[in-house]
């Protein structure tokens, strides 16, 4: 079945930078569109960014534009999300998704 599981979140200071990382099985990586979402207490899940089956096209929300970069490797059947230039409001749990599914989700807490 399909599995995605999440990693790399931590408690980070305002400025500092993650890379999640999301490893992926149970279907054919290579073919799909990866997604990362992030969802903040009290709030609705967000649509962080998004890359293409090939990497050609990736889309970010204008909250994270400049700052999060989402890149792949069909290789290793795992999906990254370089987050650099934290702020508190990035504080949220971090989920991949593809083919209808989800992961578990990793924490990003960023606090001083």
């Amino acid at each position: 079945q399909v599995q995605l599981v999440e990693s790399g979140g931590a408690l980070v200071q305002p400025g500092g930078s993650l890379r999640l990382s999301c490893a992926a099985s149970g279907f054919t990586f290579s073919r799909y569109i990866m997604y990362w979402y992030r969802q903040a207490p009290k709030k609705a899940r967000e649509l962080v960014a998004t890359i293409s089956s090939t990497s050609a096209s990736t889309n970010y929300a204008d909250s994270v534009k400049g700052r999060f970069t989402i890149s792949r490797d069909n290789h290793k059947n795992t999906v990254y999300l370089q987050m650099n230039g934290l702020k508190p409001e990035d504080t949220a749990t971090y989920y991949c998704s593809a083919v209808n599914a989800w992961g578990r989700g990793t924490q990003v807490t960023v606090s001083s």
